[in-house]
C-alpha cells in the first residue's frame, strides 16, 4: 500500500484547507462514546495502528485513542484556548500552531490507558502501555514524535505516536 500524505514540521506547514483524503474510524477503542473527528485516522496508518493495538492486548495492555486527526480549524481553536489559559510560552512548546500539527497529516494520534485516567501526562511513560509503546511502536512503523531528547522543540510527549510513511513528503 503507497503512502500518499505529508508530514509537517516548524518549517514546513499543511495549508488551511489540508484533509487527508482516506480518513477512517480508527480501529481501536477511544477512551468516549459517539462518534468524532477526533477518532478518525488516515486508513494506512490505521491498518498498523489495528496491528499495534492487538499485539499489545496479545501482551495484556491496553491502549486507548484519545485523539487523532484534526483539522487547521480544529488546532487553531486549541492552540489560541491555550495561548489565553496558560500562556504563550507554555504554548509554544506544548501545542503545534494550526497548520503545523502531526494531527493534521492524518497519521498521528495521542493515546494513553486507564492508569493514568486516559490523561495526556508523561506519567503515561512509566505505565505498562507507556513502556509497551515505547518499546514496540516501531515495529509496527509509529515512531514516537517528541521523545525527551527531540530536536523539535516540544515538550516530551510519551504518548504521541505517527506513522512513518516511507514515501510521505513536505506539502509544496
Amino acid at each position: 500500500m503507497k503512502c500518499k500524505h505529508y508530514i509537517v514540521n516548524k518549517l514546513h506547514p499543511l495549508p488551511p484547507g489540508y484533509y487527508p483524503a482516506d480518513l477512517v474510524k480508527c480501529s481501536i477503542p477511544f477512551d468516549c462514546a459517539g462518534f468524532s473527528q477526533k477518532k478518525c485516522i488516515c486508513a494506512i496508518a490505521d491498518h498498523h495502528l489495528e496491528k499495534l493495538y492487538l499485539a499489545a492486548l496479545e501482551d495484556g495492555i491496553r491502549i486507548y485513542g484519545i485523539s487523532a486527526f484534526r483539522s487547521y480549524q480544529r488546532q487553531e481553536e486549541i492552540y489560541l484556548d491555550s495561548i489565553k489559559t496558560k500562556g504563550a510560552e507554555h504554548t509554544a512548546r506544548y501545542i503545534a500552531p494550526p497548520g503545523y500539527s502531526e494531527h493534521q497529516t492524518g497519521l498521528a494520534i495521542d493515546v494513553s490507558c486507564e492508569a493514568v485516567n486516559f490523561e495526556l501526562t508523561e506519567e503515561f511513560a512509566d505505565t505498562q502501555e507507556g513502556i509497551w509503546l515505547a518499546k514496540y511502536a516501531h515495529q509496527f512503523d509509529f515512531r514516537l514524535s517528541y521523545p525527551k531528547d527531540n530536536t523539535e522543540g516540544y515538550a516530551y510527549e510519551p504518548w504521541h505516536i505517527c506513522y512513518a510513511c516511507k514515501d510521505a513528503r513536505f506539502y509544496v
